[in-house]
């Protein structure tokens, strides 16, 4: 019966396949079909407004004065116009074009689902604390810790808390270990992610849980780790009703990040004063100077034998993000790799700039994975954005993973990781397409090679997506 229902699924997943290349194809063919020479024209135009709008968002970042306003105005009157063209021209073509556009991209995450998918994560049941101690940032958020009444529900729950005074500068650090002396067997964070990271080190470095609040702005780290990033009351639960996953935890010199650390163009952007109360104006008036070389030191990534020689930015990461597919851009489908996501941007002017948006392997963009970087400068402090907060450190900076190196408590009942779409490998796609009988040999070769196999017990693994 399972090699049955094996046969039949990756029969659905060839046909899925096969359903999708038949689309993306029509969806090209109807506009040309339909409009003759001017589909051909139209389709020339399209590309070529593309490409124009692409270099006018550079010009815009780049430039000052009049030209960048200028520039800006092209960014945007480019693309209406290219799409009132196409649908004063195209009329219904158009709309069967991007339904079959649809249906391509949907049939083709079916075909594709299941395939080279991430490990199903792992819990690990674990007794209540007995003596937790949370840490509250009550500025966080907008004041998340008052409007959801996290100090108050924490205590009914048994932690003691501990409120940061914003007016003293307390450090984080200090009071953390000062609770692990104190006796503490659980430390926790409502807070953003800088604050998350500070507390989780020293959990870390103690090997006691960490229990993560998403009481913070945006809450990445939350996020990935599946919870409620809109009832940070909700994570609470875990200290009652809760379950332990290990993850990784990433280090910039030997200060700790959850999420990740920038160098160039953004660590720049957020050493201003001004940034936090004007993002915009501070992000349009220092950037001219960044993207092109006049401001900011000259950086070097090395990661293994990659060496990426003066990029703009460069990002480190607790684990690699996905970059192959807009939905799932900013997430992580694993915390647990033990390896370091970093992403490394080398711009040399517009054309480079339109191949970073519109090109599907730009030069200009580096991705790979490693267990250690080193960024070096010609200066001997470098700026960096560590979990979005500002610091300066000695140069070289050199990043590290720690695999496995914190244990997370997270409530048993939970929204989970929202896993995103599988991208659209259309090389993949055509090899699926073409496949042709050999739907049940892989499964009963995989059942009798299980069944040869000795039994063993798991290791207590946490996964995390």
């Amino acid at each position: 019966m399972a090699v049955d229902l094996s046969r039949r699924a990756y029969r659905v997943q060839r046909w899925a396949a096969r359903a999708a290349l038949a689309a993306a194809t029509a969806a090209v063919l109807v506009p040309l079909v339909y409009g003759g020479w001017r589909g051909l024209l139209l389709l020339v135009c399209g590309v070529a407004g593309l490409v124009l709008s692409a270099a006018a968002v550079w010009w815009t970042l780049t430039l000052r004065g009049p030209v960048r306003w200028l520039a800006a105005l092209v960014a945007v009157c480019v693309p209406a116009a290219v799409v009132a063209l196409f649908t004063a021209t195209l009329f219904w073509a158009l709309l069967v074009s991007l339904a079959l556009w649809g249906l391509a991209v949907w049939t083709g995450r079916v075909a594709l689902r299941g395939v080279g998918t991430a490990a199903k994560e792992r819990e690990r049941r674990a007794p209540p604390p007995r003596k937790p101690v949370l840490i509250m940032n009550p500025r966080s958020g907008g004041g998340k810790v008052d409007r959801f009444r996290l100090r108050e529900k924490a205590e009914r729950l048994g932690a003691r808390v501990v409120l940061l005074d914003p007016e003293r500068g307390d450090d984080v650090t200090e009071l953390a270990r000062a609770a692990v002396a104190d006796g503490a067997d659980l430390l926790g964070a409502a807070g953003g992610d800088g604050t998350q990271a500070l507390v989780a080190a020293v959990a870390a470095e103690h090997d006691l849980p960490f229990l993560v609040i998403s009481a913070g702005t945006r809450n990445h780290f939350a996020l990935d780790l599946g919870l409620d990033r809109n009832d940070p009351a909700a994570c609470l639960d875990a200290l009652t009703d809760g379950v332990e996953v290990r993850v990784d935890l990433g280090f910039a010199a030997d200060r700790p990040f959850v999420n990740n650390a920038s160098f160039g163009a953004y660590a720049a952007l957020v050493q201003s004063p001004a940034y936090r109360d004007d993002k915009i104006g501070t992000s349009l008036d220092l950037l001219p100077d960044l993207l092109t070389g006049q401001q900011g030191p000259r950086l070097t990534a090395r990661a293994g034998d990659t060496v990426i020689t003066a990029p703009q930015a460069v990002l480190v990461s607790n684990n690699p993000y996905r970059t192959d597919d807009p939905f799932g851009l900013g997430r992580r489908e694993r915390l647990d790799a033990g390896v370091l996501g970093v992403l490394g941007v080398k711009l040399e002017g517009a054309v480079h700039f339109a191949a970073l948006l519109l090109g599907p392997e730009p030069s200009g963009l580096t991705k790979l994975t490693a267990p250690e970087v080193v960024i070096e400068a010609d200066r001997p402090e470098i700026e960096v954005g560590l979990d979005g907060e500002a610091l300066v450190l000695p140069a070289p900076v050199v990043c590290r993973i720690a695999p496995g190196a914190l244990r997370v408590r997270v409530p048993r009942r939970r929204p989970g990781v929202t896993r995103a779409a599988p991208s659209l490998d259309w090389r993949r796609l055509r090899k699926l397409a073409a496949t042709v009988g050999r739907t049940a040999a892989p499964h009963r070769r995989h059942r009798d090679a299980a069944q040869t196999q000795p039994t063993e017990t798991p290791e207590p693994t946490e996964r995390i997506g």
